[in-house]
């Protein structure tokens, strides 16, 4: 039986190349070897391409790339018959990639290019999900140079008061989001939230709880159970999702929540999911507000992270869906999409 061979993205330019490392890393461990050859390409921090034919560990300590040869991006149809991103933020996860492997013609997994743009930006998402109606926090956008000047923190101060939280519009992973309470504090975040991105998003704050499910599907998608994030800092951070450095935060599944949120959240999942013209596979993340009940949409994530603390695997694996199956029906997703797409008229 021919194996297909799947090409494992892995790195890329953003701040979360070392994410990209460790999720990718445990999604090749999991890839059913009896079906897939797994293909090894590396993007180190400069964006340049590499194939990488060593150990797995090596690719999840950081050390892969001297043991990698220089690739030229435009081989790949030769190398792979299927490509898995499993790239974090800008130049990944933002439908860059997406869009260049489309060109080569090459089915891939996960979200569009459409879907993965738009989800990137935090206040771009907000926007769709408000024109349709969707609950969603109350939050402005700048375009914010590094040192802000007091019409800004005015502007924010009147608009959302404090506390509020920054962030940078495309960025994952809680990298470069701070929680200001007061002016100062303000100051500091846009000026952290600015160095990853001249776009920044503040939000008003809401006293509440973290909720995710995880959603597969094209035409038909499906939510998982629903699991509840008690962060072992103020909020989830980068440090509480991934240093692995003091008390880590708790993943609670299924969440403890009424039978009634549960299905509102899982259906508002899959509507959103379907706004946001998602594919394939992707998370969403949800806030209850603890005073009033309330749930609000906060994110989708195109390409969650998949390490042993991931809550994408762990969601599923709850429902009874192993690693290597969840695996297995991204790739059956992308190859039903990319089918779908090549048999429409493309002649008048």
């Amino acid at each position: 039986m021919y194996k297909k061979r799947i090409g494992i993205i892995f790195g890329g330019r953003s701040a979360e190349h070392d994410v990209s490392l460790k999720s990718a890393a445990a999604v090749i461990r999991n890839l059913n070897s009896d079906k897939f050859v797994p293909v090894y390409i590396g993007i180190n921090r400069r964006g340049e391409w590499k194939r990488f034919g060593g150990s797995v560990d090596l690719i999840e300590k950081g050390i892969w790339e001297t043991h990698a040869a220089h690739l030229n991006a435009e081989e790949l149809k030769d190398i792979i018959d299927f490509a898995l991103p499993i790239l974090h933020g800008p130049y990944g996860e933002d439908g860059k990639i997406q869009g260049f492997l489309e060109t080569l013609g090459i089915p891939y997994g996960g979200c569009g290019v459409l879907a993965s743009a738009v989800c990137m930006d935090k206040q771009m998402f907000k926007d769709v999900l408000r024109h349709k109606g969707f609950p969603v926090v109350r939050s402005m956008c700048l375009t914010c140079q590094k040192d802000p000047d007091e019409s800004v923190l005015d502007k924010i101060e009147e608009e959302l008061g404090f506390p509020c939280f920054v962030k940078p519009a495309n960025m994952g992973s809680s990298v470069g989001i701070s929680k200001a309470a007061d002016r100062r504090q303000l100051a500091c975040a846009l000026r952290l939230a600015a160095s990853y991105d001249s776009r920044v998003v503040i939000e008003e704050f809401v006293q509440c709880r973290e909720l995710e499910t995880a959603v597969m599907g094209n035409v038909d998608p499906e939510a998982s159970e629903v699991g509840e994030i008690i962060p072992s800092a103020e909020f989830y951070d980068y440090e509480a999702k991934y240093s692995g450095c003091g008390r880590p935060s708790e993943l609670h599944i299924p969440a403890g929540i009424t039978d009634g949120d549960r299905k509102q959240i899982r259906r508002l999942a899959v509507e959103v999911y379907k706004a946001a013209c998602c594919s394939g596979y992707a998370r969403v993340d949800f806030f209850k507000d603890k005073t009033t009940g309330k749930i609000y949409i906060n994110e989708i994530n195109t390409i969650p992270g998949f390490t042993d603390k991931s809550m994408f695997p762990l969601l599923w694996g709850s429902y009874g869906v192993s690693f290597p199956k969840i695996i297995e029906r991204i790739i059956e997703l992308g190859y039903e999409r990319y089918h779908a797409e090549n048999n429409r008229q493309t002649e008048l």
